[in-house]
């Protein structure tokens, strides 16, 4: 699992810093997490293929996090893309998005499909055979959702020296990696953990950006590997933070060990501080696990 820094600053963008986006690589899936201004110009700079997004996830309409979105629509045009784009996000993306396009005569020469959101409980919004993502509902001053990406089990290991004593031919082979147990031809029944390892343990992340203080997301992100959650203020400005629903740095580190994550991720960072180091000195004395988001930076997980 790769997680790819392109934004993580708060509010007006700076020559040396991009309000949010990221990509999230896994299990080989693409999928681009907001889309603040300057994502395109950042994905290039981080190599990432165009072509790969088939996904984007839009936690709520607020211009930090989707004012790049109408740009990149409009560039995967000019590329010749040919690949639907799904585009998941609160209930009036399909209407901002389409407005621009149709006032800027822009239509896409490809499949172009929105998914609205508007629930305020958790639901599933995406699933394949490797990937399952859920919604994380969160407090902001307006509609705003978290994305929880959840890898599906993988297929067991085989153990090629067992089967081989077994005598077991290959056709079988594909059942016993889906966990079947099988049936020789004396009638004797080898049980699949006899036959297999264990599959390698499936990955989470959970991205919480913008959001205040909240511990009911705690039942949903529990356990998870790798948690992003903002920390837009330090202590100094915790007044600040409640008047805008925002988060401490100390507050994200309180969420990551009640919710007994093993990474945390920080990052929309207000632009007032001259250095983000403090930020992980402040939330170090409630939570031990943390990286400092960058722009730029990426993550393996």
């Amino acid at each position: 699992m790769n997680l790819t820094i392109l934004g993580c600053y708060a509010a007006t963008p700076r020559t040396f810093t991009n309000p949010t986006s990221q990509v999230l690589e896994i299990r080989n899936r693409l999928f681009l997490i907001d889309c603040g201004e300057g994502t395109q110009v950042q994905l290039r700079k981080n190599k990432i293929r165009f072509s790969k997004i088939n996904h984007i996830f839009i936690s709520h309409l607020h211009g930090d996090h989707f004012f790049g979105l109408v740009g990149l629509v409009s560039t995967f045009m000019l590329l010749n893309r040919t690949n639907d784009l799904h585009i998941f996000g609160p209930k009036g993306i399909k209407e901002i998005i389409n407005l621009q396009l149709r006032l800027s005569n822009s239509w896409p020469t490809y499949g172009l499909f929105f998914h609205e959101l508007e629930s305020k409980e958790s639901e599933i919004i995406f699933e394949d055979e490797k990937v399952i993502v859920k919604t994380i509902p969160l407090k902001h001053r307006i509609y705003t959702n978290g994305f929880l990406f959840q890898e599906k089990i993988r297929e067991r290991k085989l153990d090629l020296n067992a089967v081989q004593n077994y005598e077991i031919d290959k056709c079988y082979y594909q059942n016993i990696k889906n966990g079947k147990d099988i049936t020789l031809e004396d009638g004797r029944v080898i049980e699949n953990h006899k036959l297999t390892f264990n599959p390698i343990p499936p990955l989470s992340y959970a991205f919480c950006s913008d959001t205040a203080y909240d511990e009911s997301i705690i039942s949903i992100i529990n356990e998870v590997d790798v948690l992003y959650h903002e920390s837009t203020f330090l202590e100094s400005e915790a007044i600040l933070a409640g008047k805008t629903m925002h988060s401490t740095a100390k507050e994200a580190a309180t969420i990551a060990l009640k919710a007994n994550v093993k990474q945390l991720v920080m990052g929309h960072y207000s632009t007032r501080y001259e250095s983000i180091e403090i930020f992980k000195e402040q939330a170090e004395t409630i939570f031990p696990n943390i990286l400092l988001a960058e722009d730029g930076k990426s993550f393996e997980f």
